[in-house]
């Protein structure tokens, strides 16, 4: 079995620190670039795709809503031509970079609000989808996986790559318990790594009540803004190698080769 372990950096911004990005960078497959517009900048960007390509990790771009006094976590309503220059222009910002460093954006993983505005909204879902396969028929997209985002991207026979995420406990519908609710985190590493390791053996979503959804699932998301990222990165790692599953960056799994 394959699984890649994929990770938001480059988050600068008043809320998150970079200083453990490099750290982050030698345990996880695969970077989600923050593209300025909820955190980064052309530093940053440069700075982790410089270190993504020292430690042979795949890049992608996060795009957000501009947003950065909220971290790009707050729910904007846009139009769909909006929506569209926003994820254009984020991606063709980390890839000018990228191509200074002969590196390409091999992915594309929404963030935030954004992300979980679409995974519950088909309309939403499905002009992320148009535009991202778009601007290349190539990139992957990273998505929840069973949300409406996976749903509208197979109705363009897109490059899907599904995740589940590390840290964080999910409702019975199999989506995300907002951030705004209690047990919406998983901060303990032991406890993430049992949520992984559960889910990935089973093929199934562990939802907070013990519901199980099965379901579809190609690589872990550990968010990068937590305290307790690098340790909870770390345990992960250790758990999957020591249970036979080869860990890999998105664009060297056999499915997208």
């Amino acid at each position: 079995m394959e699984i890649n372990i994929n990770c938001d950096l480059g988050e600068s911004s008043k809320f998150h620190s970079t200083e453990n990005d490099h750290l982050l960078l030698e345990i996880v497959n695969t970077a989600n670039i923050a593209c300025g517009y909820h955190a980064g900048n052309n530093e940053t960007m440069k700075k982790t795709i410089e270190m993504s390509k020292k430690n042979e990790v795949s890049i992608g771009a996060h795009p957000s809503f501009n947003d950065p006094d909220n971290f790009g976590r707050k729910r904007i309503n846009l139009k769909p031509l909006e929506i569209k220059k926003l994820i254009i222009d984020q991606y063709q910002a980390l890839q000018n970079i990228a191509e200074k460093f002969n590196e390409k954006v091999t992915h594309i993983k929404p963030h935030g609000a954004l992300n979980n505005m679409a995974c519950e909204d088909l309309e939403l879902a499905t002009t992320l989808a148009s535009v991202i396969n778009e601007i290349d028929k190539d990139l992957i997209y990273l998505v929840p996986t069973g949300s409406k985002m996976e749903i509208a991207a197979k109705k363009f026979n897109m490059k899907i790559a599904c995740e589940i995420f590390a840290d964080r406990n999910y409702e019975d519908n199999g989506n995300l318990i907002s951030r705004s609710k209690p047990n919406a985190l998983i901060i303990d590493p032991e406890i993430a790594k049992n949520h992984v390791l559960n889910m990935v053996k089973n093929q199934s979503l562990n939802c907070l009540s013990g519901k199980k959804i099965p379901c579809e699932i190609d690589s872990v998301c550990i968010h990068g803004d937590n305290k307790s990222s690098l340790n909870t990165a770390r345990v992960i790692k250790d758990s999957l190698k020591k249970n036979g599953i080869m860990l890999k960056s998105l664009n060297k799994m056999n499915k997208f080769i």
